[in-house]
């Protein structure tokens, strides 16, 4: 399509539109603008995966493969529906006008950095993604350590490819939902160098209090903590003085260092904390602001970059609504049927008369 623009900055207002761009992208854009910490980048926005599905027919056959599916819950019945896809899609390349816009803004990171062939993460950022009421985490695709113009076309590819996996198709029946609805964006990112990383949420997510910022981490990339595949350190921060009130310390056996591929934690490391007392501090207040920012809980996706010093190494992945308690009707601090008594000592064990303590284990994130 000729004059459609395919690529979009992170710091270009158009960037905040999620339905250009997704959930994710979005996030992205908002925090760049808010002058948040943000490894650069920029999205390939759903018009360039709209023109990928209106080449050689690939749009028409993907429906016609989900509506012969239908309501269905049978999972063979997704995996031969994903492999008839797998092959269809397989050879698809991208259209050579999105190719060469994809090319083009890659290099003019490269060059802005500094860094030619810079290493970045290819990450989905589907347009029904990261909503309150149906969340997509994990469900699709991410790649780090991404280099050169041909890999980077190729995984934009790949995550297109993603939606119409036995996974994702089957969640989408979960929720009622058409895979036509689903429009596909990708971010294009520096990689983080983590020395750490992982997840937050602007509450417990375990009891759904409020006041608290719950923090889990591990060495290396997130995608060891993301995809369940280590047990991580878990710190609990309260709100108002940001004190760190719980800290469980995880086992951490593996790492993401570079590229997909886990290595070893050596012996020592992985009984220590993976953060300090300053780095979760700085990144409870990160929390915070991005909470008083989107006027909700958040859950947020963060890196420790190694190469910068404790307190300023904080690097925002990701930031999302928070989806299990957010449809949770809040009561109020003080129950008045209860007495002030009651909420006074409640208070001072921690827990609000007629409520519960603040949970220490994490729920489990969507996968």
């Amino acid at each position: 399509m000729s004059g459609t623009i395919y690529t979009i900055d992170f710091a270009d207002g158009a960037c905040r539109d999620a339905r250009q761009v997704g959930g994710k992208a979005a996030g992205l854009a908002e925090m760049t603008a808010a002058g948040l910490p943000v490894a650069p980048g920029f999205v390939v926005n759903a018009a360039a995966y709209r023109e990928f599905l209106a080449r050689d027919g690939l749009g028409e056959f993907a429906s016609a493969v989900a509506d012969e599916l239908g309501q269905t819950h049978d999972r063979a019945r997704f995996d031969a529906a994903a492999r008839r896809l797998e092959e269809r899609f397989a050879t698809a390349a991208l259209p050579a006008d999105v190719a060469a816009e994809v090319r083009a803004r890659y290099r003019k990171l490269g060059e802005t950095l500094g860094v030619p062939d810079v290493a970045v993460a290819v990450r989905s950022s589907a347009t029904a993604e990261d909503s309150v009421g149906a969340s997509f985490a994990g469900e699709f695709e991410t790649w780090v350590d991404v280099v050169g113009e041909d890999s980077v076309v190729e995984h934009v590819a790949r995550c297109y490819r993603s939606v119409f996996s036995a996974r994702v198709m089957s969640y989408l029946a979960e929720k009622h939902i058409l895979p036509d609805v689903i429009e596909m964006a990708v971010v294009i990112q520096k990689t983080v160098r983590a020395r750490a990383a992982g997840v937050m949420f602007t509450l417990s997510p375990t009891s759904g209090d409020r006041s608290k910022v719950a923090i889990e981490a591990s060495w290396g990339l997130g995608l060891s903590v993301v995809g369940g595949e280590v047990t991580p350190d878990r710190f609990l921060v309260d709100k108002v003085g940001l004190a760190i009130v719980e800290r469980t310390l995880g086992t951490k056996e593996i790492e993401y260092r570079r590229g997909d591929a886990t290595v070893p934690v050596p012996e020592e490391r992985r009984h220590v904390p993976c953060l300090s007392d300053v780095e979760i501090t700085a990144l409870a207040e990160l929390g915070k602001r991005l909470e008083k920012m989107h006027g909700t809980a958040q859950d947020i996706e963060f890196a420790l970059d190694e190469d910068l010093p404790a307190g300023d190494n904080a690097i925002l992945l990701q930031c999302r609504p928070e989806t299990v308690w957010s449809g949770v009707e809040r009561k109020p601090a003080f129950d008045a049927t209860a007495g002030m008594m009651s909420w006074i000592t409640g208070s001072i064990s921690g827990a609000p008369a007629g409520g519960s303590a603040v949970g220490h284990q994490h729920e489990a994130r969507a996968s």
